[in-house]
């Protein structure tokens, strides 16, 4: 990937056009997660990637791509969020399509519940949360790659642990024993 790099920060589009492609997929989930709708994730990556060439001649480690990637993708789901939010008022709200594989380990009705939760987070703290949980990165990673303070990445952590927790036994304590809406 490094050689990659190097070409497509001296202009090469078809070597840039490979970077794309070669991370774009991992990028889209990423971007979903945080967003939870796959046209704004759309969107954010849309936006991160042209960024991201406009960007590319002054990324001093071409090792570091991945990372930097990441930290312009998470940049644009923001961004993407605060122009949804300012069109919210403006805009019918419609369901978002679940997520974008089969999960077998649980059943719909706890995708439901776990998705209604997961919209209850700020965008910082789904970005925090995805990053760790479902992409495996590290808190002084995360930090770094958001450009907060650590302790800041471990805050919102634990707040989103926190939110998604109560909103899920919120949600289960609505139900009655029959399974229906008390």
């Amino acid at each position: 990937m490094r050689d990659l790099v190097v070409r497509a920060q001296g202009g090469d589009h078809d070597a840039f056009a490979a970077l794309a492609q070669l991370t774009s997929d991992r990028m889209y989930v990423l971007a979903a997660r945080i967003l939870r709708d796959s046209d704004l994730a759309e969107d954010a990556l849309q936006s991160a990637l042209i960024s991201v060439w406009r960007q590319l001649p002054g990324l001093r480690d071409p090792d570091r791509f991945e990372a930097w990637i990441r930290k312009v993708l998470v940049h644009a789901c923001y961004a993407e969020a605060r122009r949804r939010r300012s069109w919210a008022a403006n805009v019918r709200v419609l369901p978002v399509d679940g997520p974008a594989g089969p999960d077998e380990l649980i059943s719909v009705a706890d995708r439901d519940a776990l998705d209604r939760a997961f919209r209850r987070l700020t965008v910082e703290q789904r970005a925090v949360f995805v990053l760790h949980h479902h992409i495996g990165l590290p808190l002084v990673e995360i930090a770094e790659t958001l450009g907060i303070p650590s302790g800041t990445a471990r805050s919102r952590l634990h707040y989103a642990t926190r939110v998604l927790r109560a909103a899920i036994e919120a949600d289960a304590t609505t139900v009655a024993p029959e399974g229906r809406m008390a």
